[in-house]
């Protein structure tokens, strides 16, 4: 099977969308992750939901778990007003990850090759510089695992 037939349509977020809907849409729809676009369109990095999870961790905290247990849970309750304002590029790290692509005729396991190799539960299945979908590791799976 070749990866335009695996691809599936995914939610896509622009680097300057804002930070506290891509949040949202990580948690309502579960994903590991965004796919993160440039102005044109075009695929250029991840925004993984642990990503989006440690920005709402002070980083006293992430220092010291233990002080976790210490803070009260109106905490939580402020987790909106820290990403309010804020846009997808400020979420992103320092040097964010790249997206990997591969191209549609690629095969299920050249696509399971790169995901392996780069430890990324998403590709980007490319035709030349158009965006066709996404494999996200859990559509390889399902696909591997089907008898045929």
């Amino acid at each position: 099977m070749h990866a335009d037939k695996m691809a599936e349509e995914y939610p896509v977020v622009d680097s300057d969308s804002d930070a506290l809907d891509a949040a949202r849409l990580l948690a309502e729809h579960r994903l590991p992750g965004l796919v993160v676009t440039d102005r044109s369109g075009c695929p250029q990095s991840i925004l993984p939901a642990s990503q989006v999870v440690q920005f709402l961790v002070p980083s006293y905290v992430q220092d010291d778990p233990s002080l976790a247990g210490v803070l009260d849970e109106s905490m939580a309750d402020r987790v909106a007003d820290k990403l309010a304002g804020k846009t997808v590029r400020s979420l992103l790290p320092r040097e964010p990850a790249e997206l990997p692509r591969v191209n549609a005729d690629d095969t299920i396991i050249e696509v399971a090759a790169i995901m392996a190799r780069l430890r990324c539960p998403l590709v980007a299945v490319m035709d030349g510089k158009t965006l066709l979908g996404v494999i996200s590791a859990s559509r390889l799976l399902q696909l591997a695992l089907t008898p045929h």
